[in-house]
């Protein structure tokens, strides 16, 4: 028996993550929004269907799942059966103040390591325990310098000189966060945008708000790359991996125009399944960026990372195709071949963002090569 279930998670101030779980109805346990597959429906539009019934929650979902888990479902008759769940992310958006299963059910926001431990099932703790975990909070140079200053000053006369490179070099890293965190919001406005929350004059104002924030941060990255003399990786690997990113930032702006420019106001179902697709790629890359504080201890994380962006872009390219192809029948039986050419040319700007990822996925597969 399969079943299809929704992840729903938000990004808190701080960066951190947390999961929302419900309780089951009769064992009041821990769980996720799950049910059987809805006819006519996609597998991540029933999950998000699923989680507003039981849950209230309007989210993002992404068509891509993040794994499987297998519990056993209990009947009414006493008998019981293995159940598969595919689990797909939600985007939190907001809840309901009143939904289907309100007075059913309790709802609550764990924190990654906590909602891990709330479940019972193996595989759906692995499942949230992987989904995101904390960043190094502190770069080489905060961890270690304090130790060596107290037993090594004396022994190491070049110490104070290195000292005073030591705080420049983190800068890339602060710089690196700040870009990412310009990619998780303009993938949420582009993703408002594509599925009608607010108007889209604000939203595409948001998403050339945050290009330009981004714009400033690659700037600041590549005057730094000029000035420091010791660098955290070489020169190059950190022009390319800024230049990436910046590109899948201009890449949303590039979206955004092009929305504008064809005064498209009504987006399809493959549309809104790419924004998902980048939400979910901005989070992954965010998890991503802080692990580069320490390549070596973090290798294994960041492969399957990237090998997760590389899956999303995979992905997106199927949705790509098959919305092109939906849009031509449609312009060759009497539709407007105007809203066609409108449609291919946004089509063609939301996949180059998820390739822009998937190249981020390559840099960083780089750095892991290089400095693991």
């Amino acid at each position: 028996m399969r079943q299809i279930g929704a992840l729903p998670y938000r990004i808190d101030a701080s960066g951190a993550a947390q999961i929302m779980l419900i309780t089951s109805r009769e064992t009041r346990r821990w769980v996720i929004p799950k049910g059987n597959p809805i006819k006519g429906m996609a597998s991540h539009e029933a999950a998000a269907q699923e989680a507003y019934e039981e849950a209230g929650i309007r989210g993002y979902p992404c068509p891509t799942p993040v794994g499987d888990f297998i519990y056993r479902k209990h009947r009414r008759a006493g008998r019981s059966r293995d159940t598969t769940v595919t689990v797909f992310p939600l985007a939190f958006v907001e809840q309901a103040g009143d939904w289907p299963e309100q007075n059913q059910r309790d709802t609550r926001w764990f924190p990654l390591d906590q909602a891990a431990a709330a479940v019972d099932e193996p595989g759906l703790k692995a499942i949230i325990a992987a989904f995101r975990e904390p960043p190094i909070p502190a770069s080489f140079a905060e961890r270690v310098l304090p130790v060596v200053r107290t037993g090594a000053r004396r022994r190491v006369p070049m110490l104070g000189w290195f000292q005073s490179l030591m705080p420049k070099q983190g800068r890339f890293f602060e710089l690196f966060e700040a870009h990412a965190a310009t990619l998780v919001a303009g993938a949420d406005a582009l993703a408002k945008l594509l599925h009608g929350e607010g108007s889209i004059a604000d939203q595409v104002a948001e998403i050339i708000r945050r290009e330009h924030e981004a714009d400033d941060i690659t700037r600041d990255v590549l005057q730094d790359v000029r000035r420091v003399f010791v660098t955290p990786f070489d020169r190059s690997a950190i022009t390319d991996l800024i230049g990436v990113m910046d590109d899948a930032i201009d890449q949303m702006n590039g979206t955004a125009k092009a929305i504008q420019l064809y005064e498209v106001t009504d987006f399809t179902p493959q549309m809104r399944d790419m924004a998902g697709i980048i939400v979910e790629a901005a989070r992954v890359t965010a998890e991503a960026i802080p692990l580069l504080r320490s390549v070596a201890s973090n290798g294994g994380r960041l492969h399957e990372l990237t090998s997760r962006l590389i899956q999303l872009e995979g992905h997106a390219d199927d949705i790509h195709d098959t919305g092109v192809q939906a849009l031509f029948k449609a312009s060759q039986n009497g539709g407007d071949p105007m809203a066609f050419i409108a449609g291919r040319e946004i089509y063609s700007s939301l996949e180059k963002i998820v390739d822009r990822f998937e190249d981020v996925a390559n840099e960083i597969q780089g750095l892991v090569i290089d400095h693991a």
